[in-house]
């Protein structure tokens, strides 16, 4: 028996470790910022509870709803949905994240999602600013959550948190990322370019005067950062050149929601040392699960990819190289 001590208490806490196999649990809650509008926010956590497929709206994540969470997490991911989507757009990517032992939060962008939105409306230097105040709201917020403080991985640089956005929410996290957005490139990108970047102008309000700016809305805690076909014109090449921490770009070869020339691709080009990578035949939802039922977009159906694209081969390819991502870049 004394032999086998060490062996059994080595297996009792194997599951409080960090990248142990772990399933993901999930809760809603609501952040409520003071002065702010509330944030509804997903998280997806390590649990050793086991998963079912649950229908929520157009998707069917597979979770363990209300999980005891592990007591560590390798670290905490916010994620951003693209213009007008929703918390669960990311399903598979967070789920998968989670099992790797990360914290994920996946917001709902108050007054740019599904069902509001107001805040593009407003004015692109109020979009382009409250998109990223958001994120660092939630970020504030968990930090700070009893539950959750504690259970989050520092190392001597603090808190280990990362960022992953699609599409807007890929401009957001290279906003956080120290890349200070200039409202006033719009209009001129949209004047010269209307018709070789059809959709993301025809989305653009044109502005009275111009925009006032918007200042910087980096937040230095975050450390690693994935944007998945971003927005991107707004940023120029010095504005890119000041991020400094790990970034991960994501260009869909066919994408027309936003043109990767214009977007994606110029950040890349411009950004030192971003891994760039390239995915063939995608359009510009390939990053999103594939919903049960139709959804309509500027660029038409979400469900819709290219012939020959297989959507759930790719996610499940993305999701395995997401967390090896976040692991490298907080070693």
């Amino acid at each position: 028996m004394p032999r086998l001590l060490p062996f059994l208490l080595a297996l009792a806490i194997l599951p409080s470790m960090p990248g142990v196999a772990a399933e993901p649990g999930w809760r809603q809650v609501t952040i409520a910022p003071p002065g702010s509008p509330p944030i509804p926010v997903a998280l997806y956590y390590p649990t050793q509870a086991a998963p079912r497929p649950i229908p929520m709206g157009p998707y069917t994540p597979t979770i363990a709803i209300q999980a005891p969470p592990d007591p560590t997490a390798k670290g905490l991911v916010v994620l951003s949905h693209g213009h007008g989507g929703s918390e669960l757009n990311h399903t598979t990517l967070a789920e998968a994240l989670a099992r790797s032992g990360y914290l994920v939060a996946a917001l709902r962008h108050p007054g740019d999602n599904w069902q509001d939105h107001t805040l593009l409306q407003q004015g692109s230097d109020r979009y382009l600013g409250e998109r990223p105040r958001q994120v660092s709201r939630v970020i504030d917020a968990l930090l700070a959550d009893p539950l959750w403080k504690d259970r989050i991985a520092r190392d001597a640089h603090g808190p280990r948190i990362g960022a992953i956005g699609h599409s807007a929410g890929g401009y957001t996290v290279l906003a956080l990322a120290g890349a200070e957005p200039d409202g006033t490139r719009t209009g001129p990108h949209c004047q010269a370019n209307r018709m070789a970047d059809p959709i993301f102008c025809g989305m653009v309000i044109p502005a009275a005067a111009p925009p006032p700016p918007i200042g910087a809305v980096g937040d230095p805690r975050v450390r690693a950062v994935i944007a998945l076909a971003p927005l991107g014109v707004m940023f120029s090449a010095q504005a890119l050149g000041r991020i400094t921490i790990p970034v991960a770009i994501y260009t869909a070869s066919l994408d027309r929601f936003l043109v990767p020339r214009f977007h994606a691709g110029w950040i890349a080009a411009n950004l030192p040392g971003a891994e760039h990578h390239v995915v063939p035949n995608a359009w510009h939802f390939a990053f999103v699960d594939s919903p049960r039922t139709p959804i309509p977009s500027e660029d038409g159906n979400l469900q819709d990819d290219p012939p020959g694209f297989d959507r759930p081969a790719f996610l499940r390819q993305l999701a395995r190289e997401l967390p090896v991502f976040f692991d490298k870049a907080f070693e």
